[in-house]
């Protein structure tokens, strides 16, 4: 065999060899890079659970992991969101069971249902053996395209007057030179107005070992309690309760008035906690435990639960955009 003819043997099993590993890297690309299909049931939901003819709402977050699998998490009627390990969901039918948070009983938590469309329509059964009838919505994403013009300043403290509020239950709070006053639990407080985006300051002041919160839109609650020293956490001084975990502790001792602003434009909120920021614009995913209500496209108002300790507020000044 000449110089020539073995030269074009070697340029013949490189062009197969290369050809070999070009289609070996596609195939490999495209069964990392495949993404696996959506399931009509991901994405999340604003659920209204009736109990004994009482509207309670709750909400459900659920998004694949892996190719086949279902996970999500869910929110009670109080309480934080809490995970879901698995979602089961074929030919339109969805189920999963979670264990208890707090709640008193032997079972665990579960919910069944049927989705329709953008509606979901089933049964919640409790750790303690009920069973109550819900419905659920796809929950709006609040996504906003420019930022908001600010309106008027609006003091909702000042004076002995509680004009801006009113209590659900029996009202223990006390206005008291500016001083929203709960001196024992009790009653929560709510304002009359209902707002959309808005800038809030608002200060207070918590004994040792109390508990506390400001709910935005009576839906997103902003935890308030003596955590000073302690690790940020979803459940502490800072944290919108649940879901977002502020980025450092910045609480002061107990008995000193503390600070919070407070900026929500649709989901994103920005929280400044005695001077320092310890959220950036951060989403919302959803409803709190607690909520008045789960209709996450409408206005609400500030609510300010009295039911967990002592807590004092002062103040408190709202800035609606226009």
């Amino acid at each position: 065999m000449n110089k020539r003819s073995q030269t074009g043997k070697q340029l013949f099993l490189k062009r197969i060899l290369l050809s070999a590993l070009t289609l070996l890297l596609a195939l490999f690309t495209n069964q990392t890079s495949a993404k696996p299909l959506a399931s009509p049931l991901e994405g999340r939901w604003d659920i209204t659970v009736d109990v004994a003819g009482k509207p309670s709402p709750s909400w459900l977050e659920v998004r694949h992991s892996g190719t086949h699998t279902l996970v999500g998490q869910f929110t009670g009627f109080s309480g934080s969101a809490r995970p879901i390990s698995e979602v089961n969901f074929k030919d339109g039918k969805m189920s999963f069971t979670i264990p208890p948070q707090w709640e008193k009983g032997d079972g665990n938590l579960k919910l069944e249902g049927t989705l329709a469309g953008d509606k979901l329509t089933g049964t919640l059964t409790t750790v303690e053996g009920k069973t109550h009838n819900w419905t659920g919505v796809r929950a709006p994403a609040l996504r906003k395209t420019t930022q908001p013009a600010w309106g008027k300043a609006i003091q909702l403290t000042g004076g002995n007057d509680m004009k801006a509020w009113h209590a659900v239950g029996e009202n223990q709070w006390i206005a008291e030179n500016g001083i929203l006053k709960s001196p024992k639990s009790g009653a929560n407080l709510i304002t009359n107005e209902k707002f959309n985006d808005f800038k809030l300051h608002v200060e207070f002041r918590i004994p040792k070992g109390s508990n506390s919160g400001v709910y935005l839109r009576g839906r997103y609650e902003v935890q308030v309690t003596d955590s000073k020293g302690m690790e940020p956490a979803l459940d502490q001084m800072g944290a919108i309760y649940g879901f977002i975990t502020p980025s450092e502790m910045v609480a002061k001792d107990a008995g000193e008035w503390n600070v919070y602003d407070i900026t929500l434009v649709g989901r994103m909120l920005t929280l400044v906690a005695n001077g320092k920021t310890v959220i950036t614009n951060q989403e919302i995913p959803g409803i709190t435990g607690g909520a008045l209500d789960s209709n996450e496209g409408e206005p609400g108002p500030l609510y300010i639960q009295g039911d967990h300790g002592p807590v004092e507020y002062r103040n408190i000044v709202i800035t609606p955009a226009k």
